[in-house]
């Protein structure tokens, strides 16, 4: 009970191979340490200084109409409003997660036990990955904040509103606004990173799923894998659909309104005023992207296990009837039956000379042929099919499949925002 009273900061182990320590500093570092009381206390109050605190102060007391236009900061107000919109909704999301699982019921490790050990390895590869994505992308983007805002402090130091000493007060204010910017992103590309972890893990776990397909198993044993890897995606599902929901319409809404304001008639837009709401936007939409793909991937790779199942079904089926006087085929002759029905390489050589394929398609493998075709009977190969092709898995926001399909759907959706705001800005009729 202790274990699931800590926090998201919990450092477990992964059956004692992977150590989590620094996934756990790393959290701490940007004080989402919510274990008890007064780290409650601390988290918040960070939180509110560099998420809403700083932007708020930044822009009464660095308001500048008498500066030159580079230095008048039109578009600051949409920036920031945006980026602190979405780091509020990740950090609510962050401290929920954090009273109410531990990390390892929030990353699934507790479920590693039922898995092999290659999944295991995996993970703890992946954990790893995640974590230096994780610190790459945020310097990525705050060493480009950073140049912007020294650039703006530097350039315009006569002009800006200070408060005592010029060059220690502009400093401050500088210093306070790329700690409020790198805070601000990083605890929205932890909630992303974080999903994209998750979503990982199980791509992973339908992998190593796959592969039963190769050897001897009950239908019974197969379905109750399946039943598990669908119980997992439905618990990361409900875990995450609100995040992704109101991250869609945020990221939306703000994109649709930084469109507005620099394609009106009147807008003076060039790199120097604007260069900050452009940060800002591929920052939030970057966070964005990295859920939606991460979601897609997952919902693709386990719904192309119904292919695998037919292909198995139908290797299975045909060798059966290859068979003499119904016996049990050798292993050499099942094989060579299967690959008279599949030949290893025909879809190879096809992948080749088409060119660089999407690997996140399906889970099919020119190897994959059945060994023992009389192991389980028709019925029950077909029950199996039928099942999967019945009950797809994959990531859902509230009923809706987030795969590609769904995807383009929002892309329709967005394309006819973008033109219809483009046809009242710069009046295309």
């Amino acid at each position: 009970m202790e274990d699931e009273r800590l926090g998201l900061l919990s450092k477990p182990r992964i059956h004692g191979e992977v150590e989590l320590m620094s996934f756990g500093s790393f959290l701490k570092w940007v004080c989402v340490d919510q274990s008890s009381l007064w780290r409650v206390g601390l988290s918040w109050s960070v939180f509110v200084v560099f998420a809403i605190g700083v932007p708020v102060a930044s822009h009464f007391l660095l308001a500048c109409p008498s500066c030159d236009p580079d230095h008048s900061r039109p578009y600051h107000v949409p920036a920031q409003i945006s980026l602190s919109l979405f780091a509020t909704l990740s950090f609510a999301c962050l401290s929920r997660w954090s009273r109410k699982y531990g990390l390892r019921r929030f990353l699934f490790i507790d479920k590693l036990c039922e898995s092999s050990e290659k999944v295991r390895h995996g993970y703890e590869q992946l954990v790893q990955d995640s974590l230096k994505f994780l610190v790459f992308i945020i310097l990525v983007y705050s060493a480009a904040e950073s140049v912007y805002k020294i650039w703006w402090y530097v350039s315009g130091a006569r002009e800006i509103p200070y408060i005592g000493n010029l060059y220690v007060s502009l400093t401050i204010f500088c210093m306070l606004e790329l700690f409020s910017w790198l805070y601000r992103i990083t605890i929205i590309f932890l909630v992303c990173v974080l999903f994209r972890l998750i979503c990982y893990l199980q791509i992973l776990r339908l992998e190593d799923f796959a592969r039963v397909f190769q050897k001897e198993t009950e239908v019974g044993s197969i379905l109750i894998e399946h039943l598990g890897i669908r119980r997992n995606l439905r618990t990361i599902s409900h875990r995450y659909r609100l995040f992704i929901l109101l991250s869609l319409s945020l990221v939306t809404a703000s994109q649709l309104t930084a469109l507005l304001m620099t394609t009106r008639s009147n807008a003076n837009v060039n790199v120097f005023k604007a260069g900050e709401l452009a940060l800002c936007s591929i920052s939030i939409v970057t966070g964005l992207f990295i859920c939606l793909r991460s979601a897609t991937k997952v919902s693709h790779k386990a719904q192309s296990l119904t292919g695998v199942a037919a292909k198995w079904h139908v290797c299975a089926t045909i060798n059966s009837f290859d068979s003499v006087d119904n016996e049990t085929p050798t292993t050499a002759t099942a094989q060579v039956s299967s690959m008279q029905v599949f030949p290893v390489g025909s879809e190879s050589d096809s992948e080749d000379e088409s060119g660089d394929g999407d690997d996140d398609d399906d889970l099919n493998d020119t190897k994959l042929v059945p060994i023992f075709t009389h192991t389980i009977s028709f019925q029950k190969r077909q029950a199996l099919v039928t099942y999967l092709k019945n009950n797809k898995a994959g990531i859902t926001v509230f009923g809706f499949m987030l795969d590609r399909t769904w995807l383009h759907s929002i892309f329709g959706i967005q394309l006819a925002l973008l033109l219809w705001l483009l046809n009242k800005t710069i009046g295309i009729s």
